[in-house]
């Protein structure tokens, strides 16, 4: 079940970091229920079973702008460890569920807050997205090539990894305190602020001098030619990691790679046209090709696999990467654990799917269920 298992969490519908927050603690074992909406989101969402952020819950519908709504999840509340609400700063104190009301009912309870610019600040009631939230960090101005735009990294580094894990570990660590004090606490998660903390090694390195404020100008940013992406022979890519001496002896040796009369490697000024001379090396064969030269344990050049390529690599196949649930496919649980392994249980709810049950295991009557359910409350 998950080392996790006997945690009640208690998820107030939101979207990106907050399910993701969700996912992860329902993977690892805790009885996480969404409170969903009422009505149906029209964002272009995938529907059940493909909502695999919100897998291994159960739903219930609850409108939490009616009394009854409020007093059905202040119900929850007392029987849960933990919450998570991603509103913007103040919508749940207006709904009654703030962490004041919420801590009232129960005193050991964690309540996780999920926003992008955290609960005080100029930007707190500013609404955004991921991108935006990164633009204020540094991290999206550093993601890119020189002469082109900036590049949003799709929504990895900012709501989740900077949101849903810094929420996710915050509040284990919240709920393990609690353990063993018996009070609870607010977890204020700002995307912001983790985006921040993943962007440490920079800041670091550019502190230190060894970080030069451009963009595609450093070690790891696509700058240096050994790190970084080259087009092949059928316009797929691989990926090169060749930042140690034995990794590129292993391409000059095995690819021939020439790279006399390019001058000193570590000079930034010469790093065009050993970049180009690196290109005009993959260019002469497909990925396919190289991959299979580069099959070695001191090999660093890796095919560049799409998303339907990636499933069916013999790595991720080995590790059971992907996992079969009512005929999906889906990233497995993370990380692994040795004696209490997580696992997906459930696809992700309909709007209500489970509901009933789950309120149930919580405490409820079936008598109450049927009062919330004639008045509204509940869907």
């Amino acid at each position: 079940m998950g080392p996790l298992a006997g945690l009640k969490i208690v998820e107030l519908f939101c979207i990106g970091p907050g399910p993701f927050a969700g996912m992860l603690l329902s993977d690892m074992g805790a009885d996480v229920v969404l409170v969903d909406r009422m009505e149906e989101m029209e964002l272009g969402y995938p529907d059940h079973p493909y909502r695999f952020l919100y897998r291994n819950r159960r739903s219930v519908q609850v409108d939490l702008k009616s009394p009854e709504g409020r007093d059905a999840v202040l119900r929850m509340v007392e029987e849960a460890d933990g919450l998570i609400e991603g509103f913007r700063p103040g919508v749940a104190e207006r709904l009654g569920l703030g962490p004041d009301e919420c801590l009232a009912r129960n005193p050991r309870l964690v309540y996780g807050r999920m926003t992008g610019w955290g609960q005080q600040g100029p930007l707190a009631q500013r609404a955004g997205f991921d991108a935006n939230f990164l633009s204020v960090t540094g991290a999206l101005w550093a993601i890119g090539e020189a002469d082109r735009p900036p590049m949003p990294p799709l929504i990895m580094a900012g709501d989740f990894g900077g949101g849903g894990v810094f929420l996710a570990m915050g509040m284990v660590a919240a709920m393990f305190e609690a353990s063993r004090s018996g009070q609870g606490q607010v977890i204020d998660a700002a995307i912001a602020d983790g985006a921040l903390n993943l962007m440490a090694y920079v800041y670091g390195n550019l502190a230190g001098g060894t970080w030069v404020n451009e963009r595609q100008s450093n070690l790891i940013d696509g700058g240096d030619w050994r790190y970084g992406t080259y087009r092949c022979a059928d316009g797929k890519y691989v990926s090169t990691a060749l930042l140690q001496p034995k990794f590129l002896r292993s391409v000059r040796e095995k690819a021939g790679l020439d790279l006399s009369g390019l001058g000193d490697p570590a000079d930034r000024a010469n790093w065009p046209a050993y970049r180009a001379r690196l290109g005009e090396l993959f260019a002469t064969r497909t990925r396919d090709e190289w991959a299979e030269l580069f099959d070695g344990p001191d090999d660093t050049v890796m095919p560049v696999l799409d998303l339907e390529e990636a499933p069916r690599h013999p790595q991720n196949v080995d590790r059971g990467a992907f996992v079969e649930v009512d005929g999906t496919s889906q990233p497995a649980p993370a990380p692994r654990f040795s004696r209490t392994a997580s696992e997906v249980r459930r696809v992700g709810p309909r709007p209500g799917q489970g509901g009933d049950e789950a309120l149930s295991e919580w405490g409820f009557s079936a008598e109450e269920l049927a009062r919330l359910r004639k008045s509204g409350a509940i869907g």
